[in-house]
């Protein structure tokens, strides 16, 4: 039977929420790297929610950072100009919203894709970016909420370390490290520290099942209160029949409730804790049921071939991996020496399965079998990543556990809050 989270508009409007949004220390400076328009709306739902919200930060940036799928700028402009036809109806209740020629003017194009093994690329409009406004002489630091791929933030602090003391990281990772592992590879090896909150699974506490984490909660919110009155609502229900999911939506949450400096503390974009390591194994062989990995962690496989010369970085072998009906396909490189290395995350509990296709024959057909398990960050391994101190993650406490998403319920507690809030400022362009 499905199972039904979300509370009716009655309901949600007429309980009494016990926790309330708590003050902040002023309106927080954000840039949002984001690969809307990629394969998954969600990234539409949660750009639906910070313009209407827009008068909450001091919005820096918007940039298109598609790690995969056809993301562009062109998607981030089509939903300013839905915003800008709604703007009339919530200015009259909200001071200080966003202008949508401001935010025009900061919509930057970043990354397209993935780097290659060594973890970075090019600058781009976004990175650059990324550079210029966190050299900006503020008492505030630069937050870069990242909804996707690191590529852009990566190729930034690659290009200018100096601005890794004025910026600050929420990363909604899970799914997008499994796309982005060299950048993030190459941000943990290189800025360990960085100021950075990696929210590999909380984040799922906003609108998933709890035993199904990539299955969206049903609900009659979009019904009771986003409605097709606005031309933001009507847009709405073009993702996920209207069901929300907005994945992303916790970074911002977060900003908006208490003190963003300590990520320890309760709020509605989930609690953190610090960890030291980031783990990692590597590999010159591949792997068996004998072998165990915590989700979110870096696979790195190195094999080496005698007598061989290629262009370094390109790409010359796969690995490919079942999802669905389909077959994933993540390409390793030749870094030198004779040395081909490939690294893969998986994103969630599973026994994973994989072959290697090449037309190196030393490398094709190589085939093997892996135990992910389902608690974040796992075992220390001799080739981990070793962090600073201001780097955090999902709660590893198993009360908090949400079913099977770790740090869950740090955010799921706050659902009906979140969502009466949210129900306000829909009334308002319902009007």
């Amino acid at each position: 039977m499905r199972y039904y989270f979300y509370l009716t508009l009655s309901l949600i409007l007429t309980m009494n929420v016990a926790y309330s949004q708590q003050p902040t220390p002023g309106k927080p400076r954000i840039i949002i790297s984001t690969d809307i328009g990629g394969t998954d709306p969600d990234d539409n739902q949660s750009m639906t929610h910070l313009m209407m919200y827009s008068d909450k930060f001091e919005i820096e940036g918007l940039i298109s950072s598609p790690s995969y799928g056809n993301g562009s700028t062109a998607e981030i402009l089509r939903m300013i100009d839905l915003y800008e036809k709604d703007l009339p109806k919530l200015s009259r209740h909200l001071p200080g919203l966003a202008s949508p020629d401001y935010l025009r003017s900061i919509t930057k194009q970043g990354y397209h894709g993935n780097v290659s093994f060594i973890g970075y690329s090019q600058p781009t409009e976004g990175s650059q970016w990324i550079v210029k406004s966190a050299r900006k002489k503020s008492k505030k630091p630069l937050w870069v909420l990242v909804w996707g791929g690191l590529e852009d933030l990566a190729q930034a602090l690659h290009d200018a370390p100096d601005i890794a003391q004025n910026i600050r990281v929420y990363w909604i990772g899970g799914p997008n490290k499994k796309w982005s592992a060299n950048s993030y590879a190459y941000l943990v090896a290189n800025f360990p520290k960085l100021w950075f909150i990696e929210d590999n699974s909380s984040y799922y506490g906003l609108f998933s099942l709890s035993d199904e984490p990539d299955i969206v909660s049903m609900s009659d919110y979009y019904k009771k209160h986003i409605q097709d009155k606005s031309a933001l609502g009507k847009d709405f229900a073009n993702y996920y029949r209207g069901e929300l999911k907005m994945g992303d939506t916790p970074s911002l949450l977060y900003m908006m409730d208490g003190n963003p400096n300590n990520p320890e503390r309760e709020s509605w974009g989930g609690s953190f804790e610090r960890f030291t390591y980031s783990p990692r194994i590597v590999l010159d062989r591949t792997t068996t049921l004998a072998d165990t990995v915590a989700f979110c962690s870096i696979i790195e496989f190195r094999f080496f071939v005698p007598d061989v010369k290629f262009e370094k970085e390109s790409i010359q072998f796969y690995m490919e991996v079942p999802y669905g009906k389909t077959i994933q396909k993540w390409p390793g490189y030749y870094i030198g020496d004779g040395i081909f290395a490939l690294r893969y995350i998986p994103k969630k509990a599973e026994i994973l399965t994989y072959k290697f296709s090449s037309e190196i024959p030393q490398l094709n057909g190589k085939t093997g079998t892996l135990v992910v398990s389902n608690r974040w960050p796992g075992k220390r391994n001799p080739r981990d990543y070793v962090l600073g101190k201001n780097w955090f993650t999902d709660k590893q406490d198993s009360s908090l556990y949400f079913g099977k998403i770790q740090g869950g319920r740090t955010v799921s507690k706050w659902r009906e809050a979140i969502l009466a809030d949210w129900a306000k400022r829909w009334a308002w362009l319902n009007e």
